[in-house]
């Protein structure tokens, strides 16, 4: 890093901060002393009056000055500190667990005293446990402050005192020497503050400000830096993007030929959308730039059959594709897929989970390294060092938001031979809302399948109360005498895997003593691999007529007789998962059934979220829905490991913001290319990588 611009000096270049506090700052991601400015307050505290004691309430943070009128320990249950503080309009307690010696004579009664914290029930009255406090000489003496008092994020071992001390230094020192990357026209346009101004309102708020408007949404200088650093990652991704272009990649060509006889040769015919989707495919991989593209479609819409025409034209070319999907299961069926689909071209398709190991591992991988097997079908797996190609010239990745960051860069890295790119198709059947792809995938080209198959029926979803359970499980009987497979899948509240395996279990030993004619079988995640596809297999082949799961089914499993689905507390699931569980039916012919049986009584929310389910088989539409119920923070996962994480920005707040971003950072990239890289180092610091996927 460049260190002669003195925003990049590192924090201990700054008084008072030694070897210890500088790798505590570093867990918070503060490295220098632009970070430091840039660590923004996440609440304020408000010590600019005075609170009559006679009209505090619970639950409010008050600045409060008395006497104590009588200080007393108690032994009973947690032994405690108590004084009795009055002001003359009331009385409160003052609770403190952990105390000296020193402090029983400090608190004694008589003393003068104010305090800062929260009012809270107490045992006798109101109470303020463990707060902030300060002995006065005398009653008249001033202890309220000019300007709200900024509490920052911490981590272990780190003081308020001693960050608000380093901030103030940096910002005393630093801060005129910011630059304000952003055009002035802009600022005026949305009505923004210059950076030095918005970072300084936010810091130390003027005498006039209230606690509230630092926080409201509409708060200018919390806007425009939200807004810049929603741009910043946007900005990083179009980088990655302009950066790809100039990567070499092998171009793809076939003949007449092989494309008409692969297409026959399908059992089924394409749609439009596949049609059009493919079309766009073959242009991107006829150029000597990677293919970047992203592939959404509704569930059962047909995406896999577009990745294997990608990996057609791949092998024509002569060179060899690896398939990564999320589970074993889904691995399996696209390798069964493939195969058939495949069956009549020369090709080697091998499969590669971690499950595999021993001889056959070894001559997996030895076939890959020389090249003889064309197509490679598996799991993370193929991430591994162990692992090498031959000549990889496409990679698809299926459910690709279920995959670290990392973990995708690492596939892609093993294609770089002879400086040349893998070309990369990723795939999900969780459709996208327009916003959230704007800032995630700004990296991609996106092409949507919107049409599915002919013959495929609507799916009926019925939200049914639990204590109707019985007729449910009558209606299983019925169903499968006419020679119909159903599945029943359990949801828990936990996130423990182990718990929702054992909920599957038992639900499986019911269903078994209340149907005992039926023949029903069970899969979860803590099965092996081998076991799980067996119970699928036999399932497939109509040897089981019920399957009894746990959410491990979401992805790609097709039974096309199967044509009922139980999803119990459907109220625990967003609803793009549930979407997602419910695409396991509605493959066949005949009509499909989708039964939501939740748990009494519902929230108005959940009734809400349960009757959209219910009256629309769009994925699209529900993925809106979703985002607008859940917010995109939880729909995009930022709070997982390996997404986006923002310092200020909160997307459940500033969706508002999003539109804009697109034609202002096109405008950067043309008008003002020095300020993009600037702009990315201030909000991403050196995680700018992660995007590189």
């Amino acid at each position: 890093m460049d260190r002669t611009d003195p925003l990049d000096q590192s924090v201990a270049s700054l008084g008072g901060i030694g070897k210890q506090t500088a790798s505590k700052l570093e867990k918070l991601g503060i490295r220098t002393c632009q970070d430091l400015i840039f660590h923004l307050p996440h609440r304020y505290e408000d010590r600019t009056r005075i609170q009559a004691i006679g009209a505090l309430k619970p639950g409010v943070t008050a600045l409060i000055k008395g006497k104590i009128e009588l200080t007393d320990t108690l032994l009973r249950g947690r032994k405690s500190l108590i004084c009795r503080i009055g002001d003359g309009t009331g009385f409160i307690n003052l609770r403190f667990f952990h105390f000296s010696a020193a402090q029983l004579t400090q608190l004694s009664p008589g003393t003068c005293i104010s305090c800062f914290a929260e009012v809270r029930h107490g045992y006798a009255g109101l109470e303020m446990i463990h707060p902030d406090y300060k002995i006065l000489s005398n009653p008249k003496q001033s202890v309220t402050e000019d300007t709200l008092r900024p509490v920052y994020p911490l981590t272990e071992g780190l003081s308020q005192s001693l960050l608000r001390k380093a901030i103030k230094q940096a910002l005393n020192l630093h801060l005129k020497n910011l630059t304000d990357w952003l055009p002035e026209s802009l600022l005026q346009r949305f009505n923004y503050p210059t950076l030095i101004e918005a970072i300084n309102f936010l810091h130390a708020p003027s005498e006039q400000t209230t606690a509230e408007t630092l926080l409201q949404n509409d708060n200018p200088a919390r806007k425009r830096l939200a807004f810049e650093e929603l741009l910043s990652h946007h900005l990083s991704l179009r980088v990655v993007r302009e950066q790809a272009r100039e990567q070499l990649a092998p171009p793809f060509s076939i003949d007449e030929t092989t494309r008409r006889h692969f297409l026959k040769s399908l059992p089924f015919q394409l749609t439009g959308a596949q049609q059009r989707v493919i079309t766009e495919i073959e242009a991107d991989c006829s150029r000597q730039q990677p293919m970047l593209r992203l592939v959404q479609g509704d569930v059962g819409s047909g995406k896999t059959v577009v990745s294997a025409y990608a990996a057609l034209l791949a092998l024509a070319a002569g060179y060899q594709v690896a398939v990564m999907a999320p589970t074993e299961l889904l691995a399996e069926q696209h390798f069964r897929n493939f195969s058939a689909w495949f069956e009549r071209f020369q090709t080697q398709i091998i499969f590669l989970t971690g499950q595999i190991k021993g001889n056959t591992r070894k001559t997996t991988l030895e076939t890959l390294e020389d090249g003889s097997a064309g197509i490679v079908i598996g799991t993370h797996a193929l991430f591994q060092e162990s692992v090498t190609f031959k000549k990889l010239g496409l990679i698809v990745i299926d459910e690709q938001h279920r995959f670290g960051v990392h973990q995708r860069m690492a596939l892609r890295d093993k294609g770089r031979n002879a400086g040349i790119r893998p070309h990369q198709l990723v795939m999900t059947a969780t459709p996208i809302p327009r916003t959230l792809a704007m800032l995630q995938y700004s990296d991609l080209d996106i092409s949507i399948i919107d049409e599915l198959p002919p013959g495929r029926k609507p799916i009926v979803t019925s939200v049914i109360p639990s204590e109707r359970r019985e007729e449910v499980i009558a209606r299983i009987g019925h169903w499968v005498a006419h020679k119909r497979q159903a599945y029943w899948v359990c949801t828990l509240i936990e996130e423990s895997e182990a718990l929702q395996c054992e909920a599957a279990e038992k639900t499986a030993e019911l269903l078994t003593q209340v149907l005992p004619d039926i023949r029903i079988g069970l899969v979860h995640g803590r099965m092996k691999a081998a076991d799980k596809d067996a119970v699928m297999q036999d399932f497939k082949s109509h040897r089981i007529d019920l399957l009894v799961a746990t959410t491990v089914i979401e992805v790609g499993v097709d039974v096309p007789n199967a044509g009922l689905m139980i999803i119990e507390n459907p109220e625990r699931l967003g609803l793009s998962q549930l979407h997602q569980l419910r695409g396991r039916v509605g493959r066949g012919k005949d009509d499909s059934y989708c039964l939501l049986l939740y748990q009494s009584p519902l929230s108005d929310t959940a009734r809400h979220r349960l009757g959209i389910l219910r009256d629309t088989n769009d994925g699209f539409m529900i993925a809106e829905k979703d985002l607008e119920l859940r917010g995109p923070g939880e729909v995009m996962g930022t709070r997982q490991t390996g997404q986006m994480q923002f310092k200020i920005a909160d997307l459940d707040r500033d969706t508002d913001l999003l539109d804009n971003i697109p034609t202002i950072a096109e405008s950067l990239l043309h008008h003002s290319p020095d300020a993009v890289q600037p702009l990315i180092k201030r909000w991403l610091g050196e995680t700018v990588n992660y995007a590189e996927v």
